[in-house]
């Protein structure tokens, strides 16, 4: 009677060893993040004391978008900071 064939399998790699060590982020990252906060809340802040005449008067309440747009911008750079 015929053998039948053995199967030839690869032998055993292991997963790749992640680093330990910690990802680090830029130092502008703190500072920018912040700023783009504080910057945010002062536009919006100087909208409302103004009676919206300023920041820029001509695009009226868009300055609220873009006050709220730079709150984002700061808080959606919060997750990635380390």
């Amino acid at each position: 009677m015929p053998e039948s064939r053995v199967r030839k399998q690869a032998a055993y790699t292991a997963p790749a060893v992640r680093s330990t060590a910690r990802k680090v982020s830029p130092r502008w990252w703190a500072p920018l993040m912040l700023a783009l906060m504080v910057i945010g809340l002062l536009w919006i802040v100087v909208f409302y004391i103004t009676q919206t005449s300023y920041p820029i008067p001509k695009i009226g309440n868009f300055n609220l978008a873009i006050g709220f747009g730079l709150l984002l911008l700061g808080f959606g750079m919060t997750p990635r900071w380390r």
